[in-house]
């Protein structure tokens, strides 16, 4: 059976072969070329940018007043109704006076940038006489949907995003964007500017330095590693860059920095994939696309004894770096530190009480609500009024959805299959078998045949899936019914299902958080590697039956890959039962925990929802047994029949209304197989 070791190594080496032909630019015109290339293909993966930015409409809320400084409680608005909360450090300056800016960014410290930790380095840059601005990620501190401490905008929160082809990197890159053009309008800023930060921080200040050449001096803390290296770890969804590994590693990421000014710090006790080790790979190649530009010594890599941090020792190295690159100053050796006190975290707030915040205030479930309807919407128009209509919609929904699940047409070949002697008939009349199938991975799938009652030619096989493994499908109503019809029950085990799921895979409530962002980094999401199984198999036992009809059966969020299956194989299944299905991928709340962050395959909702990809399904029987909420909540017969209302419409186009059923509160003994 197909475990974890497996998976991962699987997913190891398909990242080795997409990458295994790297090579460095050999001329600087070759280099321009593949910049413009490179970050084309990270705005791709990122998710869309607005055509036009809007009006940036800064407002300050406040000001502490301190020593040679002042601090400035402010917002600004970086897309519209998103307002960015963010602290200004201003030295105290003449009349006229213009000095260098820094923006920085937080990681995943408690309070985000009124975090003691993230307050450090401003205090320490504002003493030094430059501008400083401090921002809340997307998501993070005030931006959260209830601001509070600890709170974390991964997980099922971050990936929320996925369905509709954003990504919570591509929004912080361009929150960070709209940064650089405030800190553009105020007058006490030069034009000289700076990022830093560490951790996530660090990751935003590498993509930011990569993709905005404003920036003439960026140093990301304690977060530059290698992409392979995060397929041994789990990180945060922020960090995600969805088929990154398809089309660049992260040296190249590096070396869109050339030749601006470009210091990566990194810690010795830190993780694999911000290990001085996989650092130093990405930064030597870095090196050789600087030594292109004639800015070999404008790349540094430090490494401090240190854990997962931003302290004293590294802010005074980024000190004396960014005095060098945006003042002219010095070496570029460290600085010492000025002492300074930092402040309270809720006297730095913007909203002391959340609810003051700007109406229509965007936070990140409602920013995916808003663009997930929009999306809808235009599926929506898609509804055809005769056959041919929906024929030919169909082709074109069903290759983007090929495109969005990582390519199932090109890896779903029939899988090689063993039948185990089936077991002689048991008392009650039940037979039992295993079939082996050689997946893509090279490790054995198990799926487990069941049959109940006479002796007779069996000419249907009913395939149940469930995400939590073959024993939960079979404890399921349905298993029963399959049985006494007297048809073949397969409930197979998919990889990194049930019992073979791995232990640490779960994080904030999504039991295949890991697992499921390796598949994004590699451009295969996990549902798609399901649909791949499930694909597989059948056609690997289609190709030795005879005229048998095959049944597919989704249960939960299994339902979804059901619908994938069946969408990309009308060939194959012949009736697809959906129990319980999720209703809809979008929601303006998190998805609840449990929910598996597999199925949320980014750009899913631009092939369409779920009502759209049922549709897929006709004029083949479909049953809808049951629905449910993106929290959980049962949808009562109206709730579920509005749900699926695209479906209906397909099924009446194709003249097929007799093969759907939609009911909420099925009888499990009245479906038919």
């Amino acid at each position: 059976m197909a475990d974890e070791n497996s998976f991962n190594l699987f997913i190891r080496e398909q990242a080795r072969k997409l990458r295994e032909n790297d090579r460095p630019p050999k001329s600087r015109e070759e280099s321009e070329v593949r910049r413009k290339k490179l970050r084309e293909q990270m705005h791709t993966a990122m998710g869309p940018f607005p055509d036009k930015p809007c009006e940036l409409q800064p407002r300050l809320l406040g000001t502490l007043e301190r020593d040679g400084y002042r601090i400035e409680k402010l917002i600004f608005q970086s897309r519209p109704d998103m307002w960015v909360t963010a602290s200004a450090y201003l030295p105290t300056l003449k009349e006229g006076q213009k000095v260098p800016a820094v923006l920085v960014v937080h990681g995943h410290w408690p309070w985000a940038r009124r975090d003691p930790v993230v307050q450090a380095r401003c205090l320490g840059l504002v003493k030094l006489g430059f501008f400083v601005l401090a921002v809340d990620a997307f998501g993070a501190g005030e931006r959260y949907t209830k601001p509070a401490r600890g709170t974390y905008h991964g997980a099922l929160y971050g990936s929320t995003l996925w369905p509709t082809g954003h990504t919570l990197l591509g929004m912080q890159v361009y929150d960070n964007r709209r940064a650089v053009d405030y800190l553009l309008s105020r007058k006490e800023v030069n034009g000289k500017l700076g990022i830093t930060g560490a951790s996530g921080g660090g990751n935003q200040s590498m993509y930011a330095g990569a993709l905005d050449d404003r920036f003439a001096a960026v140093l990301p803390v304690c977060s530059v590693g290698n992409y392979q290296a995060y397929l041994r770890a789990a990180c945060c969804v922020c960090e995600v860059l969805p088929g990154a590994l398809k089309f660049t590693e992260e040296g190249d990421v590096l070396g869109l920095v050339a030749p601006r000014a470009l210091l990566v710090m990194n810690a010795t006790r830190d993780a694999i994939q911000f290990s001085p080790a996989e650092a130093e790979k990405s930064v030597s190649r870095a090196k050789e696309i600087f030594k292109l530009h004639d800015a070999e010594a404008k790349v540094r890599h430090v490494v401090f004894d240190s854990g997962h941090d931003y302290n004293r020792a590294m802010r005074e190295a980024m000190y004396g770096w960014m005095t060098l690159h945006l003042k002219g100053e010095g070496k570029g050796e460290p600085i010492a530190e000025p002492e300074h006190t930092v402040e309270k975290p809720e006297d730095l707030a913007c909203f002391p009480n959340p609810d003051d915040r700007p109406k229509g205030f965007l936070t990140l479930p409602l920013f995916a609500t808003k663009v997930g309807r929009e999306l809808v919407a235009a599926a929506d128009k898609l509804m055809p009024t005769h056959p041919e209509m929906w024929e030919a919609t169909a082709n074109g929904m069903r290759a983007e959805l090929d495109v969005v699940l990582g390519g199932v047409k090109q890896d779903a070949i029939p899988l090689d299959v063993k039948l185990t002697a089936v077991g002689p008939r048991t008392k009650d009349g039940r037979s039992e078998g295993l079939l082996y199938f050689k997946s893509e991975a090279e490790s054995p799938l198990l799926t487990r045949m069941q049959h109940q009652g006479a002796d007779k030619d069996i000419n249907a096989h009913v395939w149940v899936i469930h995400l939590d493994g073959a024993a939960e499908a079979e404890k399921h109503p349905i298993a029963g019914r399959v049985k006494e019809g007297g048809q073949w029950l397969l409930t197979p085990s998919l990889r990194l299902v049930g019992p073979m799921s791995p232990k640490s895979d779960g994080i904030a409530g999504a039991p295949d958080h890991t697992s499921a962002e390796h598949g994004v980094w590699i451009g295969r999401p996990l549902i798609g590697q399901w649909v791949t199984d499930v694909v597989g198999m059948a056609k690997g036992l289609v190709a030795r039956l005879d005229k048998k009809r095959v049944f597919l059966v989704g249960i939960g969020p299994g339902a979804l890959v059901a619908l994938g299956a069946a969408g990309l194989s009308p060939d194959i299944f012949t009736t697809v039962v959906l129990i319980d299905s999720p209703s809809t991928l979008v929601t303006d709340a998190p998805f609840v925990g449990g929910t598996h962050m597999g199925v949320l395959a980014p750009g899913l909702l631009k092939v369409g929802d779920v009502a759209h990809l049922a549709g897929l399904a006709a004029p083949r029987r479909l049953v809808i047994a049951g629905g449910v909420s993106p929290q959980g909540k049962k949808l009562a017969q109206k709730e579920l029949e509005d749900a699926f209302k695209f479906t209906t419409g397909v099924y009446k186009a194709m003249r097929a209304a007799d093969q759907l059923t939609i009911t909420a509160d099925p009888d499990w003994k009245k479906i038919e197989f």
